[in-house]
């Protein structure tokens, strides 16, 4: 799956002279918490974040004149310039590292140097938990297998036996085992017992659910 399938493209922008009181008024307005600066061209030039404006932004206890004159700052005078962006046809398993690595909350998408659309956390968050098929009724199951070609159709053939719909599959390294690895399937099934069975008779080691009784 890409980004441009995912992002919001709806961006909410700023200019570079826009003012911190209008970035909080449009925070408020769309509830978000990221504002990409653009200028004429809709060229990305910066960013301004929720926690960026709340740094800025006096305390409500200053003096009337204080507090508007703060509010009046530009937001090219607290925007971050250096922001790392990504294009519509970037996967979303790189965004999502991308977002890991730099501890970043979101992501302007960018085409021909201009915004068209913004990828969060969240978005991305929302996206692996339905690709996982985690928030569809059924059962997870994890596998220990060797590390060969074939053996995923091999357990895919087993559902496909007792015709049991898959929704995902995940695939990790052992990392007690290097000739290993461990299959971890969501399947359509709230009830895995006749599944875990017919695995371990064709000698698979289920690790999860490890059923009470069982090996």
């Amino acid at each position: 799956m890409v980004i441009e399938e995912i992002m919001k493209t709806d961006v909410a922008t700023l200019y570079a002279d826009d003012t911190i009181h209008s970035a909080l008024i449009l925070m408020r307005e769309r509830k978000i918490r990221h504002i990409p600066i653009i200028d004429q061209e809709r060229h990305l030039i910066g960013l301004v974040t929720e926690r960026d404006i709340k740094d800025a932004s006096p305390s409500p206890f200053f003096e009337n004149e204080h507090l508007k004159k703060e509010l009046d700052i530009p937001l090219k005078e607290i925007m971050k310039t250096d922001v790392i962006f990504g294009h519509p046809l970037d996967f979303v398993e790189e965004v999502a590292g991308l977002l890991y690595e730099h501890r970043i909350g979101c992501l302007p998408i960018v085409l021909h140097q201009k915004v068209v659309g913004i990828i969060t956390g969240t978005d991305i968050l929302r996206t692996m938990v339905e690709l996982t098929g985690a928030n569809q009724p059924g059962s997870q199951i994890e596998i220990k297998v060797p590390n060969r070609t074939g053996i995923l159709h091999e357990i895919t053939s087993i559902f496909s036996q007792l015709n049991v719909n898959v929704h995902s599959v995940l695939v990790y390294p052992d990392k007690k085992d290097q000739h290993s690895k461990i299959l971890v399937f969501r399947i359509k099934t709230m009830n895995p017992i006749r599944v875990i069975k017919h695995l371990e008779e064709k000698g698979h080691q289920v690790l999860w659910p490890n059923m009470p009784g069982m090996s």
